[in-house]
């Protein structure tokens, strides 16, 4: 058993997510979603997390006897985390609310959904914890969404994308020549995916590519891409299929932007892009760091 102070502490040490504040985009999107439902958030969850949007969500017992690893809160992933936990267990997410981005070959996604309150107040009646990670866990290079992917790759990091004040989301690397023919199979398998979302141009020699885990579908940092030499640009999201007037807006604008590309645009999903460095780089820091058994919950679809 770990104390859970502990493992905040540790947390905090390499992603100083304190230090970087209020996340900007889940300072927004949590009270968009709660409020409407009049679900009192500001209550139900820890104080320090009703500031930062980051961190400890919901708190258990003091001792940590395992670990859960999960990108997004869906119902099958709570489902299995209140099912197969004990009372001190912690589950560990990038997000700390569903987002529905769409399927590129079915659903368009309804975009931001609250985790039902029944499942809020199960976890607290067995006394388990929740901590979310959002852009602390974008930013690191040493443990990091698009650095786990690059590292899956082979790839060298030779500069960076999305950057603000705290860090930056996106990479530009060097890979050993390869085809986007190659990337496509290469990120289906890796990913798990039954089909990539493949736009732009077909090359058949890449050398530099741009990777954006997440919502990467974002034209200004596509066209950065480009200009900084990317040949191809991978991401979790290419178009925005998010079935209201936000989505349909951005899809013509991608659209817009695919039409005079010189990249080749390859998705593999929000939440699979982002899973993968729960399975790879978190599980062994845990593993490593607090010397705790490790429990994967990958989605059973990726692609919504």
């Amino acid at each position: 058993m770990v104390e859970l102070k502990r493992i905040d502490h540790a947390i905090d040490e390499l992603f100083t997510y304190r230090k970087i504040g209020t996340d900007p985009a889940f300072s927004r999107f949590i009270p968009m979603v709660y409020d409407p439902i009049h679900f009192n958030w500001r209550h139900e969850f820890e104080p320090e997390f009703t500031k930062l949007f980051n961190g400890l969500m919901l708190r258990g017992d003091e001792e940590v006897k395992r670990i859960f690893l999960a990108v997004f809160p869906t119902d099958e992933v709570l489902e299995r985390f209140i099912s197969e936990s004990n009372p001190g267990d912690l589950l560990f997410m990038h997000h700390p609310i569903v987002m529905e981005c769409g399927d590129p070959k079915g659903k368009w996604g309804r975009g931001f959904i609250p985790i039902p309150p029944h499942f809020i107040q199960q976890m607290k009646k067995k006394r388990l914890s929740v901590f979310t990670l959002h852009v602390p866990l974008d930013y690191s290079r040493k443990i990091s969404t698009s650095d786990a992917w690059g590292k899956a790759l082979g790839a060298k990091v030779v500069g960076e994308l999305l950057k603000d004040d705290n860090g930056a989301c996106g990479i530009l690397c060097q890979i050993a020549p390869t085809s986007t023919e190659e990337l496509i199979v290469g990120s289906t398998e890796l990913f798990d995916i039954p089909y990539a979302d493949v736009q732009g141009v077909i090359h058949k020699n890449i050398t530099k590519i741009a990777i954006v885990a997440g919502c990467g579908d974002k034209v200004e940092t596509m066209i950065e891409a480009e200009k900084m030499g990317a040949e191809a640009y991978l991401t979790g999201e290419v178009h925005c299929h998010i079935d209201n007037e936000y989505g349909k807006k951005k899809y013509e604008h991608m659209k817009c932007y695919i039409a005079q590309t010189s990249m080749s645009l390859i998705g593999v999903s929000h939440a699979a892009s982002e899973y993968l460095v729960h399975a790879t780089q978190l599980k062994n820091w845990f593993e490593v760091n607090f010397q705790l058994p490790v429990t994967l919950l990958p989605q059973s679809k990726w692609w919504v």
